[in-house]
């Protein structure tokens, strides 16, 4: 069992990774938190292999957990069901000494932190991510949020949570794809901070994988909790493109890491443009993409035409200029102010 500490803004708590780290959840929860009353969010996929564990582990320790079950899939991140968490709550008595415990990916994680963000104007939120994108990725670092009919990840907040648990057991029960799509967070990281992790894209001990890169994320999220500086931004290499191409596909074709790897193609080809990235680079990191099966290039038949519109609604961008993160060497990035939406544009063409 490892522990990563993650300080962002007033908050500080700790990340547990490693196999098993599901039991001691409730333990680690009995100085964290007020009250006994917990809403405890997971998916069909998740509530069936998962809630059993987490709910055990939680009324060992005391509490009582309540729980919650959300459709599987990106639809469910809506407000819709964000009101249907908030109503299931306060069904259940839920008050402001009460927690919310998110069992799953992405999807959950973002939905129930949102709703733990709002509810009572806040209460405690614990992330207990199952999937691998959430253990090194979207489980750090606060952000919350669900899509509009404009846009991804439009509606939310920064709501830091209390306690990480990443029990990388869980990651067994993945599907080839689902497990593959959290490699492309991983190369992310790599292109961005930290060059000697594509040396370890094979590691068999995922515990230390998950740990590299929590720690990587935390780093840049105590730099800039808000997003406010431009260092925080970089954790968007790939996403500008990638969340425009999920917007384009109704979130339905292609999983969200899938969509961040055609999406970090493109940024190396804007980053050859208009940073300086070597060609021997940029074809590192597509090689690396499609050693996990990650998609490089568009499938047939998808709605190009799309995802310009897509991309203009983007919150990345402020007061109609561009705000690309590029990378001029692997290792580093930045925020770049010459990247034109021509740029973006013929990068697209070549996906």
């Amino acid at each position: 069992m490892r522990t990563i500490s993650v300080a962002a803004g007033g908050a500080a708590y700790q990340v547990v990774v490693g196999a098993g780290a599901l039991t001691s959840l409730g333990e680690r929860l009995r100085n964290l938190v007020r009250g006994p009353l917990c809403a405890m969010v997971a998916d069909t996929h998740t509530a069936a292999l998962f809630a059993s564990a987490v709910g055990d582990s939680l009324r060992a320790a005391g509490f009582e957990p309540v729980a919650l079950t959300v459709p599987a899939g990106e639809t469910s991140k809506s407000l819709e069901q964000v009101g249907l968490v908030c109503d299931g709550m306060a069904a259940a008595g839920l008050d402001r000494s009460s927690f919310v415990v998110a069992v799953g990916g992405g999807v959950v994680g973002d939905l129930a932190g949102f709703a733990a963000a709002i509810y009572h104007r806040g209460i405690p939120s614990v992330q207990v991510p199952t999937t691998l994108l959430a253990q090194v990725d979207s489980s750090i670092g606060g952000k919350t949020a669900v899509n509009s009919t404009c846009g991804k990840n439009l509606l939310g907040a920064v709501h830091q949570p209390v306690l990480v648990v990443a029990d990388v057991e869980t990651l067994r029960s993945l599907p080839r794809r689902e497990l593959h799509q959290g490699f492309a967070e991983i190369i992310k990281h790599a292109v961005i901070a930290d060059p000697s992790l594509f040396e370890m894209l094979a590691e068999t001990d995922l515990t230390e994988l998950v740990c590299r890169n929590v720690a990587i994320k935390a780093a840049i999220v105590a730099r800039d909790e808000q997003d406010i500086s431009g260092e925080r931004a970089v954790l968007n290499f790939g996403h500008t493109v990638g969340h425009a191409i999920e917007r384009a596909a109704e979130y339905g074709t292609l999983l969200h890491g899938e969509a961040v790897s055609l999406g970090m193609v493109a940024a190396c080809e804007v980053s050859v443009r208009r940073a300086g990235l070597r060609e021997e680079e940029r074809q590192k990191v597509v090689q690396a993409l499609a050693s996990f099966g990650l998609p490089t290039r568009l499938p047939a038949g998808f709605p190009r035409e799309a995802i310009l519109p897509a991309l203009l609604r983007d919150k990345k961008f402020e007061q109609g200029q561009v705000r690309f993160v590029v990378t001029p060497r692997l290792g580093e990035a930045h925020l770049a102010m010459n990247v034109t939406l021509e740029d973006i544009t013929a990068a697209i063409a070549l996906l």
